[in-house]
């Protein structure tokens, strides 16, 4: 039973939003016997269909059987014996089909369904069409309508739901009322553009039922007949999609389709009101798993799904999720890498994934001389250089690149980078034509034209997405606010010391340091078990500030705490300022002296920004060390 429990958990990630559907299950009842089948059998259709299979084909009706002309024998597979009477694989099989997708009389949580709106009149009535087929014993619809201006509070009356109407204060804080309005022990949230498969809710109990997770998740699948456009940004990047740690452990479950346990929601205080129209999910996820819940997936707990039907529309909601991006950053550094990209530990499943390039294939698991039972494909994960072209600072390159190739009339180098530029750019539309090549559509459309068509639009979205996220990010960047002591500081490394008679645990002046340098709004790092530094503070971009602390113990709890801080150029900082030098002095020797000016302020003025944003970075961690207890002598 557990084997193909977990068979079928990997087959569903391996099918994405196709129904899975098992062709052949059986035992030959002449070596198990008669009884030992239908218990089999039985176990084996009701194993499938609530692990969400659309369908199973029972091998077979009889044990009457020909092969090449020949009757077989040797094996008993049949419902039925050779004469057609019947077996008690027959009547098991007949109850079990019966019965599904869970027999009857199983006691079901009440669950809370929580459906979030603003100006949703397009999709609202839909969705709660959709609540209103579900097929769940105990549940409860709450619309809680988000201040919306376009008649939706009026379409929510027309059904039996229970209306919140709320000032409008974004996407967290109507979660937050519907949380608190909630009478079931499961929670479930709902975007007002999707609307739920009837069996929704019972594959999500079900999934809370014979587990401990805190919440749990499932596929939200773009629906049919959306028009064109929809059927693009459906295979284009950014859209929610689900981070599994296993076949049915998350990491992450998109906020369209979530559900959690009331009593977890409200142990972590519920939803951040900062994050106003996307993140919520994100950081909710985060902070379930922070104080040591886990998060499950049911791949049958299915929703259907609306894309934007519109490229600005994709472009705005693209925007919006890099805003949200920013925050999430600002809030959890520590999920961050060095160039601002979340690191995920579990691998992401949906459409629209970007193909990265590379030229590592995958490899295909056949056993010795082929004998393995179950061949499957192993691919491999995506290097950094692969992935380049997806990445948001890689817009940044191109324009940097467009200028130095404007001076090529001033200087015969910069010419050269004209080449770069046009690789660099050939390398992004490979990338994107991949990834629409390999995209599928829920339609063919009628004509070669009109299939190039398509292709086409959603490569440009796959051009397009990563540009609109880093507007989003840029636009919500951090800045440190200036007050409460903070002052600039000169972008040079820096000890002190402090003496105290009645010393305290070193972890106790970090975490209070840490905790001022959190509420100045900006990314905050701690130092890993094999970094040789405690804190740092990002002040943009291109400069950051890191800090290590030592404590000598005198005797008799008195205490010698001394602090280190030095500034630190980002990568991308140095890699600019350096390689622009460089350039300017080729310049320059050569002659070109209008190019190597150019370049040079260019690298100038990046290197004071660094510096201006490193010398910020310093004057936030001694204002923080001053807090924490560790006022510089």
């Amino acid at each position: 039973h557990d084997q193909l429990d977990a068979y079928l958990a990997r087959l569903q990630n391996l099918v994405g939003d196709r129904p899975l559907i098992l062709s052949e299950i059986g035992l030959d009842s002449l070596r198990n016997g008669e009884d030992l089948q239908a218990r089999s059998l039985d176990d084996q259709i009701r194993t499938a269909l609530t692990g969400g299979c659309a369908g199973v084909v029972v091998f077979t009706w009889t044990d009457e059987w020909y092969r090449a002309g020949a009757d077989v024998d040797d094996w008993a597979f049949g419902l039925t014996r050779r004469d057609r009477r019947p077996k008690p694989a027959l009547a098991a099989v007949r109850e079990a089909f019966a019965e599904v997708p869970f027999p009857p009389g199983v006691p079901w949580p009440r669950i809370s369904v929580v459906v979030c709106t603003y100006n949703g009149h397009r999709t609202i009535r839909e969705c709660l069409e959709g609540l209103g087929r579900l097929e769940y014993p105990d549940y409860e619809a709450i619309v809680v309508d988000d201040g919306s201006t376009d008649g939706t509070a009026a379409i929510v009356a027309e059904y039996p739901v229970r209306l919140i109407r709320a000032p409008h204060r974004g996407l967290s804080s109507a979660r937050n009322t519907g949380l608190a309005a909630a009478t079931g022990d499961i929670v479930a949230y709902i975007d007002d553009d999707a609307y739920p498969d009837p069996h929704w809710l019972t594959y999500l109990a079900a999934a809370f039922v014979s587990t401990r997770h805190a919440g749990v998740g499932g596929p939200n699948i773009p629906p049919p007949g959306d028009g064109e456009v929809a059927e693009c940004v459906a295979n284009a990047p950014g859209n929610p999609v689900h981070v599994l740690l296993s076949d049915r452990d998350a990491e992450h479950i998109p906020g369209c389709n979530m559900a959690f346990r009331k009593t977890c929601l409200e142990a972590i205080g519920g939803f951040d009101p900062q994050f106003r129209t996307a993140g919520d999910d994100v950081d909710v996820c985060w902070r379930l798993q922070e104080l040591g819940w886990t998060l499950g997936y049911h791949p049958a707990a299915m929703v259907w799904h609306h894309c934007r039907n519109s490229v600005r529309a994709y472009w705005r909601q693209q925007v919006g999720y890099g805003r949200a991006e920013a925050l999430l950053e600002r809030k959890w550094p520590e999920k961050y890498n060095g160039t601002g990209h979340v690191t995920w530990a579990g691998r992401i499943y949906g459409r629209g994934l970007q193909e990265s390039l590379g030229w590592r294939r995958g490899r295909i698991y056949h056993g010795i001389w082929g004998t393995a039972p179950f061949q499957r494909m192993y691919e491999r994960l995506p290097d950094t250089l692969g992935s380049l072209p997806v990445m948001p600072e890689w817009y940044v390159s191109l324009p940097a690149l467009g200028l130095l190739a404007g001076l090529g009339p001033l200087w015969i180098p910069p010419r050269l980078v004209l080449a770069v530029l046009v690789l660099a750019t050939s390398v992004s539309v490979t990338q994107a034509a991949l990834s629409a090549a390999h995209a599928t559509f829920s339609s063919t459309p009628p004509t070669r034209i009109a299939r190039c068509k398509r292709r086409a639009l959603t490569a440009a979205l796959n051009l397009i997405q990563p540009l609109a996220r880093l507007f989003g990010r840029l636009g919500n960047g951090f800045h440190p606010r200036r007050g409460d002591g903070i002052r600039w500081s000169s972008p040079h490394a820096r000890s002190w010391a402090i003496w105290r008679e009645h010393g305290v645990a070193p972890e106790r002046i970090l975490q209070s340091a840490d905790a001022v340098l959190r509420s100045l709004g900006g990314p905050v790092r701690r130092g890993g078990n094999f970094d040789r530094w405690d804190l740092e503070m990002r002040a943009g971009l291109l400069g950051a500030a890191r800090l290590l602390m030592a404590c000598e113990d005198h005797g008799a709890g008195r205490q010698l705490v001394r602090f280190r801080t030095w500034p630190r150029l980002s990568l991308t900082a140095l890699g600019v300022v350096v390689i622009g030098a460089g350039l300017s002095l080729g310049a320059l020797f050569d002659g070109a002296w209008t190019a190597g000016v150019v370049l040079g302020v260019a690298s100038l003025l990046v290197a004071l920004r660094g510096a201006f944003e490193c010398g910020a970075a310093i004057g936030a961690v001694a204002h923080a060390v001053d807090r924490a207890g560790g006022r510089r002598s």
